[in-house]
C-alpha cells in the first residue's frame, strides 16, 4: 500500500476508534467527567451532529454512531482506492 492510502486509511481508522471510546463513555458516565474523554466528545461530537437530523433512533437505541462509522469506512475504501491503494 502506498504511504498516502495508509496514511489515510490510518487516520480514518483512529476517528473510528474515538467513536467507539465515544460510544463506550455514553454507558460509562464516570468516564464523562474526564478531561481525555472530553476532548474524545469535542473530537467526535461535531461529526456526530451531522446524522442526528436523521431518525436513527429506536427508543434507548441510538444507530447515529452505527451509520457515521459505516459512512467513515465507505470514505476510507474510496480515498484510498483513489490514493492508489487495494
Amino acid at each position: 500500500m502506498p504511504p498516502v492510502a495508509y496514511a489515510i486509511s490510518l487516520i480514518f481508522r483512529v476517528y473510528i476508534a474515538l467513536i467507539f471510546v465515544w460510544v463506550l463513555g455514553s454507558w460509562f458516565p464516570q468516564w464523562q467527567g474526564q478531561a481525555w474523554f472530553q476532548l474524545v466528545a469535542k473530537l467526535v461530537q461535531p461529526y456526530l451532529e451531522l446524522f442526528r437530523a436523521l431518525p436513527l433512533r429506536m427508543g434507548m437505541i441510538d444507530l447515529t454512531p452505527v451509520v457515521a462509522i459505516l459512512v467513515l469506512i465507505l470514505f476510507e475504501s474510496l480515498l484510498v482506492s483513489a490514493a492508489g491503494g487495494h
